[in-house]
């Protein structure tokens, strides 16, 4: 995530800021621009917004979920449907009169929209249900305090739980599957990695590279998931997988090591941001070929080990609790292979 400052008075903000707390000016975030702007009166309302810091109000707004879902995106004024891009790829969510919900639910798109400006910063295709009935990618975010919801994925939708969103619920379930690292923005990452293995493993040559890398794709669900849940993983899954769910099947394998490759991406573009890596850890900075590959662990792996030494110092939990052995390199170098192809495709 990158640094964003008010164009304005100059004063930092953050990714959710709707208004600069410094001098009052009204901000909205463009994912054109991948920028949060300034929405007056543009002395030049023809020039790009990314060189202004600003964009005329009599044509761009903040999008109509800015109270229910707390997005401070840009939309047109003539937009009709008035939805940003990334809340409109929510197809379902709770009723208005479901208070509990709608609270999770701001939490849960809040997060989605980091994962949204991360997928745009990968160069990585995001085809909707209105381009792509089937299988374009939609998010249904409802909640199994009023229903049976499972957090999932199926032919390009994603179904959030939106109960997780509560500490408590999270932790507990965290605790009870023996995971270290729980988050509504972990879940949105591996389930969108799901969506994006049928994007990018597309040929011949794709398929065997995963089959010798994860395993079987195909190979039948139910019953891994069944042995998984009777048996755990197995004996040593720590030399070959980054997390003991990852065992469960390929398919949950290459969505663990997609989803600890955007973890490791955003992590590294945010501490650049700030100046705790150097500028090459952008997602401006392209890394094609194994050399990049090499260069964004050998970034990350000091960086993630004093993250946690700085955790432990504050009483808290490691950052980032797991073990990369080079198994897990290949396979998230595979990953970083098809981001890169799919980037100059």
């Amino acid at each position: 995530m990158r640094d964003f400052n008010c164009s304005n008075c100059g004063q930092e903000l953050s990714f959710e800021n709707s208004v600069c707390l410094q001098c009052n000016s009204p901000l909205g975030f463009s994912l054109a621009e991948k920028a949060l702007v300034v929405i007056g009166k543009p002395a030049d309302p023809t020039a790009p917004a990314g060189i202004t810091g600003e964009v005329d109000a009599e044509k761009f707004r903040l999008c109509d979920n800015l109270h229910l879902a707390r997005c401070n995106w840009l939309v047109a004024v003539e937009d009709e449907e008035g939805l940003c891009p990334s809340c409109r790829l929510t197809t379902t969510r709770p009723n208005n009169d479901d208070v509990d919900a709608l609270a999770a639910f701001a939490d849960a798109e809040a997060a989605k929209r980091r994962l949204v400006l991360e997928l745009v910063e990968l160069g990585l295709p995001i085809v909707d249900r209105e381009e792509d009935p089937d299988n374009g990618l939609a998010f249904e975010l409802l909640s199994s305090r009023e229903e049976n919801v499972i957090t999932g994925h199926v032919n390009g939708v994603i179904t959030l739980d939106l109960a997780e969103g509560d500490d408590v619920h999270r932790e507990q379930l965290r605790v009870s599957m023996a995971e270290p690292y729980r988050t509504l923005l972990g879940h949105f990452r591996h389930e969108t990695g799901h969506y994006y293995f049928t994007v990018l493993v597309t040929t011949d040559d794709d398929r065997a590279r995963f089959e010798e890398l994860f395993g079987d794709p195909d190979a039948d669900y139910q019953d891994a998931l069944d042995r998984h849940y009777s048996q755990g993983a197995p004996d040593g899954w720590e030399a070959n997988y980054v997390s003991s769910y990852a065992t469960m099947h390929a398919a949950e394998d290459w969505a663990e090591s997609f989803a600890h490759y955007l973890h490791i991406r955003d992590a590294l573009d945010t501490a650049a941001a700030f100046g705790f890596a150097p500028a090459g850890a952008t997602f401006e900075r392209h890394v094609p070929g194994q050399a990049g590959f090499d260069k964004i662990i050998e970034l990350w792996l000091p960086l993630a080990w004093a993250l946690n030494m700085v955790n432990r110092s504050m009483g808290h939990k490691d950052l980032y609790p797991f073990v990369l052995p080079e198994p897990v390199l290949e396979k998230m170098r595979f990953i970083h292979d098809l981001v890169v192809a799919a980037q100059t495709g």
